[in-house]
C-alpha cells in the first residue's frame, strides 16, 4: 500500500509537470492519428497557428502545415533514413487561421504497435523567425540562395490535376524542388529568398527550369506556373514564355499570395499581354487569406484555385461544404473553373464532386513527380475511380 500511495504521488506529479510544460511551452505538441487528424494539440497552436486546441482536433493537419509541402521537405531524408527514424527539424510553412504563412521547425516519430502498423505520429512545431533581425542567419540565408542561383540547380516536379466531371488528365502545376536539401520545404527556400530580397530572381529561375521542363509533359495538358504578383511584373517573364516553345494556350499563370498587392492596376497591365495571346491566369490558395480572394475580384481568373485548407475535411464540416458550395457558384458567375487543392481522401473526392467543382488535384489523384516517363502516361490516364494513389495523409509523413 505504501508503495501504491508512493505510485499514485509521482504520476500527479508527472502529470502536474506535464501540465506546467503545455502551460508554459512555446512549442507546440501535436498527435495524429493513421489518417493525418489531429488527436491531441497542445495549447501553444494558439499562438502558432490562431486555433483553438478544440478546434484542431479530428481536424486534419493539412488545415495548417501544408501536406505537399511537409512531404518535399522529407522526402530526401526518408530516401536515407530507417522508416522507424525520428526526424528533426524540418522547415516548413505553418497556415496561421488568418491566412499568413509562418515559418516552422517540425520534429516528430511514427508511432507503431506490435506489429509494425503505422497506428499515428506525435511531436512538435515552433515558430521559427529569418530576416534582417537575426543578421547570421539573414546572410546564410542570402548565401544559400545566391549559390541556388549561381549553380542553377533547381529540379521540377509536375502534379497532375484531373477533370472530376470525367477523371481524365487535363492540366500538371509545376513544382519546384531543391535537390540536396533535406529538410528544407520548397516554400521555406522562397520565403527566405523574399527575405534576403532575392526573391524575384528565384522565382524567374524556377520559372525557367519549369517550362524548360514543361516541354516533356503531353499535349494537349495546360503547364500551371506560379509567380508572386511582383515576379509577374518582371520584364524577363514575357521573354521565357515566348521563347519556351510551349504555346501560350497551354500556359497557365498561377497568382500566388507571396506578396500584398497594393495597386492592381500595374499587375493587370502586365497580365494584359499574355492573356491576349491565348495564356490562362489562375489566382492560386483562393480562401486561404484576403489577399488570395482580392486577387480573384481584381483579376478575374480563369481558374480559381480553392485552399487546401477549405478541402481538408469537406466531408465531415458543413461549415467547409456551404463555403465550397459558395465558391462553386461564384465560380460559375464569372466564367472561372474552380480547382480543389489538396484532396487526400475518397471521401474528400466525393464531397468536392457533389459540390460541382470543375477539377481536382492532390496525393489521392496523383503525387508529384519528376520522372517523363510518369508524366507521358498522364495522356492515357484512367479515369477517377482506378487510380492507385495511396490516400491518407498519413503517407506524406510517413
Amino acid at each position: 500500500m505504501s508503495q501504491q500511495r508512493r505510485e499514485r504521488a509521482e504520476t500527479i506529479s508527472t502529470a502536474g509537470l506535464m501540465d506546467t510544460v503545455l502551460a508554459t511551452s512555446r512549442e507546440w505538441l501535436w498527435a495524429t492519428g493513421p489518417d493525418g487528424r489531429f488527436t491531441f494539440c497542445g495549447p501553444a497552436c494558439r499562438d502558432l497557428v490562431g486555433y483553438e486546441p478544440s478546434e484542431l482536433l479530428g481536424r486534419q493537419f493539412g488545415l495548417v502545415i501544408d501536406s505537399e509541402e511537409l512531404a518535399a521537405a522529407l522526402q530526401d531524408r526518408a530516401s536515407r533514413e530507417d522508416a522507424d527514424a525520428a526526424w528533426f527539424g524540418l522547415a516548413t510553412i505553418c497556415r496561421h487561421r488568418d491566412g499568413r504563412r509562418i515559418l516552422v521547425e517540425v520534429s516528430g516519430r511514427t508511432l507503431r504497435d506490435a506489429s509494425g502498423r503505422t497506428v499515428g505520429f506525435e511531436g512538435t512545431a515552433r515558430a521559427l523567425t529569418t530576416g534582417p533581425a537575426d543578421t547570421l542567419a539573414f546572410y546564410e540565408a542570402r548565401a544559400r540562395v545566391q549559390s541556388v542561383l549561381a549553380g542553377r540547380t533547381l529540379l521540377t516536379a509536375f502534379q497532375p490535376i484531373l477533370s472530376l466531371s470525367t477523371g481524365t488528365v487535363i492540366g500538371a502545376e509545376a513544382l519546384t524542388r531543391f535537390p540536396g536539401t533535406p529538410g528544407v520545404s520548397p516554400e521555406v527556400w522562397f520565403a527566405e529568398a523574399a527575405a534576403a530580397g532575392l526573391g524575384v530572381e528565384l522565382e524567374i529561375l524556377a520559372l525557367e527550369t519549369a517550362l524548360r521542363n514543361a516541354t516533356g509533359v503531353p499535349a494537349p495538358l495546360y503547364v500551371a506556373v506560379n509567380l508572386s504578383p511582383e515576379a509577374c511584373m518582371d520584364p524577363g517573364v514575357a521573354g521565357l514564355i515566348q521563347g519556351s516553345g510551349i504555346p501560350a494556350r497551354r500556359i497557365v499563370l498561377e497568382v500566388t499570395e507571396r506578396h500584398e498587392v497594393v495597386d492592381y492596376a500595374p499587375l493587370a497591365a502586365a497580365l494584359a499581354p499574355f492573356r491576349a495571346a491565348g495564356l490562362r491566369i489562375a489566382v492560386d490558395d483562393a480562401g486561404a487569406g484576403f489577399a488570395s480572394m482580392r486577387h480573384v475580384l481584381q483579376l478575374k481568373p480563369d481558374l480559381i484555385k480553392l485552399d487546401r485548407g477549405i478541402i481538408a475535411g469537406i466531408d465531415t464540416d458543413p461549415g467547409q461544404r456551404a463555403l465550397g458550395a459558395a465558391m462553386t457558384g461564384f465560380a460559375g458567375e464569372i466564367g472561372a473553373v474552380l480547382v480543389a487543392e489538396g484532396i487526400e481522401t475518397e471521401a474528400e473526392l466525393a464531397a468536392v464532386t457533389a459540390l460541382g467543382m470543375g477539377a481536382g488535384q492532390g496525393y489521392l489523384l496523383g503525387r508529384p513527380t519528376t520522372t517523363p516517363e510518369e508524366w507521358a502516361r498522364w495522356a492515357h490516364r484512367s479515369p477517377i475511380g482506378h487510380h492507385s494513389q495511396k490516400p491518407t495523409s498519413a503517407a506524406v509523413i510517413d
